[in-house]
């Protein structure tokens, strides 16, 4: 079993940053390759960034390449995503999830909601 928590979401104008954090517990972390999705009002969720087990060739959606940026911290069992020039269509909650095995998005955390104002 693997749990999922993240946190740092919150209000933020146009233009400015936040960083959220995703904290894994119940298995060996380095092993799982971790994504951030976000769902906004009404919308389907989206994928917005992933990152394997190294921490090598991450991936973006392109409405936040170049915006946002996916780190790991295996030592701290986190995942991090540190999100500048922030839009209001960025508003969403934001989930992070694992995928153990290659199998897929096998494991999500309960979302953090982020909301960028104009």
């Amino acid at each position: 079993q693997v749990q999922l928590v993240e946190s740092g979401g919150g209000l933020v104008q146009a233009g400015g940053s936040l960083r959220l954090s995703c904290a894994a517990s119940g298995r060996t972390f380095s092993a799982f390759r971790i994504g951030w999705f976000r769902q906004a009002p009404g919308k389907e969720r989206e994928f917005v960034s992933t990152i394997n087990w190294s921490g090598a060739a991450p991936l973006y959606a392109d409405s936040v390449k170049g915006r946002f940026t996916i780190s790991r911290d295996n030592a701290k069992n986190a995942v991090y995503l540190q999100m500048s020039s922030l839009r209001p269509e960025d508003t969403a909650v934001y989930y992070c999830a694992a995928d153990i095995s290659g199998g897929g998005w096998s494991y999500w955390g309960q979302g953090t909601q982020v909301t960028v104002s104009s």
